[in-house]
């Protein structure tokens, strides 16, 4: 019971973390492009990872690993976290973070599309159900409910949040075909990607006349989206003896982040966006529905 009771209040305070990240997007933006968000927060990521491995008195193993694995790394650093992040960020750049937030959590669901086609994973009818419910909420959302009049608040902007989302699947079925540990593998990846987005963003971005809040924003970026929240959540996957509880507390995030975005930021929360986000999220339980119901059938 101890270790579940510690295993639920570090998934909770995950999840509370990346209730906060969307929020803090927006602020970060205000003073830094995409692409320098991209690379100080990478940069602040990596020095975090890198702590928690030198705690772990394993920094022995991130040369071999890298050299063993080289181009696997570079794929995957590139896909995540510069190619995704990129990505993600320019939606927030032209979205309400209230719009973007939500459309971001269809990832689950590009992912079980990305699976079929690149696994050779079955569809079954509740994954079609899912997707329905997913992408109609992205409808209503992009549209403030104007579905018949495909009136899009930032027809780009919604496309390059779907976009991150195959990019986040995509990263995923990557790492199906690897075995590391996720914190060194996630070390690795933000310190083969540091290079090109801290060159990138050097060569295309002016970097002076940054505000301290600007620096505190990307650090906040840096270490709770991309760094001790992951690490957090995945101490609480070790403890746990029920995944599926621990995992459903995801659910509660985007809601909560809606709150924040309204309350800190001002952000006009429409009944379409609650509305849509009730449908992605309704989506994504029936996907964990059938997957915990399969589980235990099996047990």
């Amino acid at each position: 019971m101890a270790a579940e009771r510690r295993a639920f209040l570090l998934a909770l305070a995950a999840v509370l973390l990346w209730s906060t990240v969307a929020t803090a997007f927006k602020i970060t933006l205000t003073y830094l492009s995409p692409l320098q968000m991209v690379a100080a927060a990478s940069a602040v990521s990596f020095m975090f990872l890198l702590i928690v491995i030198l705690v772990q008195q394993r920094q022995h193993e991130i040369i071999p690993e890298l050299r063993k694995h080289f181009r696997y790394y570079l794929i995957l650093g590139l896909l995540n976290p510069l190619v995704y992040y990129l990505v993600l960020f320019q939606a927030y750049t032209l979205l309400p973070a209230s719009q973007a937030q939500p459309l971001n959590y269809t990832w689950a669901i590009a992912l079980t599309l990305m699976a079929a086609l690149f696994l050779g994973q079955k569809i079954r009818k509740r994954d079609w159900i899912a997707c329905v419910l997913g992408y109609l909420g992205v409808l209503v959302i992009a549209t403030r409910g104007d579905i018949l009049g495909l009136n899009f608040t930032s027809a780009a902007g919604v496309g390059w949040a779907l976009l991150s989302t195959f990019l986040w699947a995509g990263y995923w079925i990557l790492n199906t075909r690897h075995s590391s540990e996720p914190v060194l593998t996630l070390l690795v990846c933000f310190g083969i990607s540091l290079p090109f987005s801290i060159g990138a963003s050097w060569y295309f971005s002016d970097w002076s006349g940054i505000p301290w809040q600007g620096w505190a924003a990307v650090t906040y970026v840096g270490l709770f989206e991309m760094g001790l929240t992951f690490v957090l959540w995945l101490k609480a996957m070790k403890l746990t003896q029920n995944t599926a509880k621990i995992s459903n507390l995801i659910f509660i995030s985007p809601f909560i982040s809606l709150v924040l975005l309204a309350v800190i930021i001002g952000e006009t929360i429409y009944p379409a966006t609650v509305i849509g986000l009730i449908l992605i999220v309704s989506g994504l339980v029936i996907q964990q529905w059938r997957r915990r119901t399969r589980v235990a059938g099996e047990g």
